[in-house]
């Protein structure tokens, strides 16, 4: 039963991060959408473009299309930031403002020692596990550095694992909670008593 209510925290909190991923998806196809579709700017631009390229029409459409896809990279990697900073944020707020994210809530959890410098490391390093390290294979994958993005992958695979042992092992702390000084316990439970275990998310 307490192994139940740990993963069903956890998997709260991840479905809060997933909707705002599904969020910050639509929003940037709107704008890449936007941009590929504003024939306007785009003729204004490519007519400065030919009119400044010497005859070198080839070059001039170039310059444009890599324009344009330096754009669509940033409106992408800008998603990816966005993701990570609303992601830490929740964390952060609302363990250093609760003592529980909305997933410990909701399964009779909480977060001990609620202290801004616990809050502040554990909203990081869960952050880092769930979200931030995988935002960076993303991003190096998109600018084509593949080998340095396959690695980072590896690496977010661990680091993920690592700190969701808890929901297979009652009674561990998580990495996050290691790093952090933090324990998960039972939302009426004393601070001073045994913990029930940590969550791997929030």
């Amino acid at each position: 039963m307490l192994r139940l209510r740990r993963a069903l925290a956890w998997f709260i909190d991840f479905a809060l991060v997933a909707a705002a991923a599904a969020l910050l998806a639509i929003l940037t196809f709107h704008r890449i959408t936007a941009l590929v579709t504003d024939v306007p700017e785009l003729a204004t631009k490519g007519g400065l473009d030919l009119v400044t390229s010497r005859g070198d029409v080839i070059g001039a459409s170039e310059h444009l299309g890599l324009s344009l896809w330096d754009k669509v990279i940033l409106d992408v990697e800008e998603a990816f930031g966005a993701l990570v900073v609303v992601t830490f944020l929740y964390q952060w707020a609302c363990i250093a403002l609760l003592g529980r994210t909305l997933g410990k809530g909701l399964l009779g959890l909480r977060v001990t020692p609620r202290l801004s410098r616990h809050a502040l490391r554990r909203a990081a390093v869960t952050t880092a596990a769930d979200v931030a390290v995988y935002a960076l294979a993303c991003v190096l994958l998109i600018e084509a550095q593949f080998g340095l993005s396959l690695l980072v992958w590896a690496l977010a695979v661990v680091l993920f694992v690592v700190n969701a042992l808890t929901v297979v092992f009652p009674g561990r702390r998580s990495l996050a909670d290691r790093l952090a000084g933090t324990s998960v316990v039972g939302a009426f439970q004393r601070a001073h008593s045994s913990p029930v275990g940590s969550v791997p998310q929030g």
